[in-house]
């Protein structure tokens, strides 16, 4: 479980870590517009904006993968939460996709670090 958890962790940091490279460097490029589906106008007066998401898309993916190397259990799951409340926040007011893209990963993954820390407590009481 622990194993499983952590790969789903690294995952979604690399899912967001993604993010941030396409809103803060491909925003304003063929490839950012489709994906993101917008005219090059729209990409044009939206990319200071994009820049801030990235930004805030990078210190999720690195947060993870800071919780990962450390072995923070409460920071995997405090950016997790954060991950899947701003998935459902966007999945209502932005985009439906973004639920399935970025809101189920990070609840499932959630639900995971929490199952996985819950063993590890219940093991270690076993074993002291």
């Amino acid at each position: 479980m622990k194993f499983f958890a952590g790969f789903m962790t690294f995952l979604v940091a690399l899912l967001h870590i993604g993010i941030m490279v396409l809103e803060m460097f491909f925003w304003n490029h063929p490839v950012g517009q489709k994906i993101f589906s917008m005219t090059a106008e729209v990409a044009q007066s939206s990319e200071v904006l994009a820049l801030n998401q990235g930004l805030y898309n990078s210190f999720l993916g690195f947060g993870l993968l800071w919780g990962l190397i450390s072995g923070n259990q409460s920071l995997k799951v405090f950016l997790l939460i954060c991950i899947t409340i701003a998935g459902i926040f966007g999945g209502l007011t932005v985009k439906l996709s973004m639920l399935y893209i970025q809101a189920l990963p990070g609840i499932i993954t959630l639900l995971l670090v929490i199952k996985a820390k819950r063993r590890q407590a219940g093991e270690a009481r076993l074993f002291s």
